[in-house]
């Protein structure tokens, strides 16, 4: 028998008023003040929050490392235990990065991706890099939004070199499906990281952590900072790193979403659809000849 839905999650599901909840107030100010709260250490906040969190986010810690946290701020960030998230087998395949649901995907239209239906927006402005988006110009994406309740860690898709990290301070807009209907060039508005990587066999692959509302930093290793509004710089990051296929890259303290942006000549075709819910690890990217 299949469980009724909350009220919370009946108020919720409406679009206007979800998107008037979650967008139609300071955005930033409550993200910093959540990004602190969510630190607090104190028995009585921790375990209220984390007891809220799971009875309105679904959320599923059964697949952590740890059954103990510190605080909401140490779940939210939580690592997953030995073969929760299992690689597909198959070497040639890039991998979602995170537990994701599968937003817009498919090929660029020249410099033009879809947001959401009616709405688009340009390589340019979201990589803030001319001669980088040239390179994708006519390639391939995909936008994987991970929700509150999700595992917040993202890892490498394919065996790379990170060779740059561009930081955008930015909005904090929500990232779910009724803000993306509403707000135009959402993701070129929102804190964002441009993660600049090379597969082993020579093909660019583009990274983009999107931040937002709630999400009070950005982890990454592979410049070993975590980045967030008081942030000062500098926001052209040189790095050189290499990461195997499901290697941890770093995480969100909150629900966010990666765009993944491979060039024309990358020969791949999506393994999944709009709406898909994946596990990190499982299959994004196959070879086009399979």
């Amino acid at each position: 028998m299949t469980a009724r839905p909350s009220l919370f999650q009946r108020l919720m599901a409406n679009d206007a008023l979800n998107f008037a909840l979650t967008n139609r107030i300071p955005r930033a100010t409550l993200t910093r003040l959540f990004g602190r709260f969510s630190k607090v250490e104190h028995p009585w906040v921790r375990d209220l929050s984390i007891g809220l969190w799971r009875r309105f986010g679904e959320v599923d810690l059964s697949d952590a490392r740890k059954t103990q946290f510190r605080s909401l701020h140490d779940a939210f960030i939580r690592e997953l235990r030995d073969g929760a998230r299992p690689l597909d087998p198959r070497p040639d395949v890039l991998v979602s990065p995170c537990d994701a649901i599968v937003g817009a995907l498919g090929r660029i239209e020249g410099d033009t991706l879809l947001q959401a239906k009616g709405m688009r927006y340009t390589l340019e402005e979201l990589l803030g890099d001319r001669e980088q988006a040239a390179l994708l110009r006519d390639g391939h994406y995909m936008t994987l939004r991970i929700t509150a309740a999700m595992y917040h860690r993202f890892h490498a898709p394919a065996d790379c070199s990170i060779e740059g990290v561009h930081y955008f301070p930015g909005d904090t807009w929500n990232v779910n499906p009724p803000a993306l209907a509403r707000v135009e060039r959402l993701y070129c508005r929102n804190e964002r990281a441009v993660l600049s990587a090379r597969m082993d066999d020579g093909t660019p692959l583009v990274m983009v952590p999107v931040a937002a509302i709630l999400v009070a930093s950005l982890r990454l290793h592979c410049v070993d900072l975590t980045l967030h509004a008081g942030y000062a710089g500098p926001h052209r990051l040189d790095c050189s790193a290499h990461a195997q296929r499901g290697e941890e890259l770093g995480w969100f303290e909150h629900g966010s979403t990666i765009l993944l942006l491979l060039p024309r000549q990358a020969a791949v075709k999506p393994a999944v659809f709009t709406g898909q819910r994946l596990r990190m690890g499982e299959a994004l990217f196959t070879p086009a000849a399979l």
